[in-house]
């Protein structure tokens, strides 16, 4: 093994085959052919000698080793990235790139941070990807975002999280359901109705679920919907009742009441995640940076709790 043959070219090769899963899609992303990224991976094993990958078919696994090279290979080209934001920087403009991923219900809200940022440094790259939690989680597992936002974050020693809006789950019910100009409701009242919910895995699913738990109670009649949107508009049309972010209502709701549960609203909260093993990118640096001083300005203060400047503090601990 002589680790004086890796190249910046022969790690870029590997970490964009990680990434995006396949020989194929980092061919066309790197717009090289497939034999020659090929090439390169065999160079790298070669170099390493050891095996990086346990299969390079439709689900791309990685060996212990293969593993451990991507976690160096993130760093040395996230050094480079940063270096050529530097001189960047250093020719007086704001500049440089990250990614952000958002569960579904974030995507109501972030928007307001996310559009001021945008005009206040147009000339930083950002990518924006939304999914569910447990998309959301695999993105984390493979690192393919330097920010992510959860209601509940993963439960990994390598996140770092940071409250920063309240979240609260409130229970609807069409307009005309006999109960909805009540003033006080137990959530007994509501268990013969039928349930709209999110897939399994859904954070709000999950919450409301353990919710449920720990007063001894199940919800028998369940009905799976794909979205919040068809899930309020199913409330409104009378197929049921559902639990939901206050966040996913628009301010005029036609057709959908909140209804006074005791013990609702369920308090959640999002929170700004970053990976406490991979470097934070000064753009991605600078947009938290931005949350932290903005977020009074961007969202409505009686959800607030702004805590993002913690964010900063447990990366420098970490350094220390």
């Amino acid at each position: 093994m002589n680790l004086r043959h890796l190249t910046f070219r022969l790690l870029e090769v590997y970490v964009t085959v990680v990434r995006t899963g396949s020989v194929t899609a980092a061919a066309r992303q790197l717009h090289l052919t497939q034999p020659t990224v090929s090439q390169q991976l065999k160079r790298l094993a070669e170099t390493v000698a050891e095996p990086l990958f346990l299969s390079l078919g439709s689900k791309l696994e990685l060996t212990d080793t293969g593993r451990e090279l991507y976690r160096t290979a993130l760093d040395v080209t996230g050094r480079f990235a940063d270096f050529q934001d530097y001189l960047a920087e250093q020719r007086g403009g704001h500049r440089g790139r990250f990614s952000i991923a958002l569960v579904n219900t974030a995507q109501y809200v972030l928007p307001r941070v996310l559009g001021p940022y945008s005009h206040a440094f147009p000339d930083v790259d950002m990518t924006v990807h939304i999914g569910n939690r447990q998309q959301l989680l695999d993105r984390f597992e493979r690192q393919l975002d330097d920010i992510y936002v959860f209601s509940h974050p993963p439960s990994s020693g390598h996140a770092l999280a940071a409250r920063f809006l309240r979240n609260p789950l409130v229970m609807l019910v069409p307009a005309q359901h006999p109960l909805a100009q009540s003033d006080r409701v137990s959530v007994e009242a509501l268990l013969t109705e039928r349930l709209l919910q999110r897939e399994p895995g859904s954070a709000t699913r999950m919450l409301f679920e353990s919710w449920l738990h720990s007063r001894g109670l199940q919800w028998s009649n369940v009905l799976q919907m794909a979205s919040n949107e068809a899930i309020r508009v199913g409330v409104a049309s009378g197929m049921g009742v559902a639990v939901m972010s206050r966040h996913a209502l628009p301010e005029a709701h036609p057709g959908v009441v909140i209804l006074p549960v005791e013990g609702f609203p369920i308090e959640s909260h999002w929170h700004f995640i970053i990976r406490r093993d991979r470097r934070l990118p000064h753009a991605a640096r600078g947009f938290l940076e931005y949350a932290a001083g903005s977020l009074e300005q961007c969202l409505p203060a009686e959800y607030l709790c702004n805590e993002v400047a913690e964010l900063f503090t447990q990366t420098s601990a970490g350094k220390g």
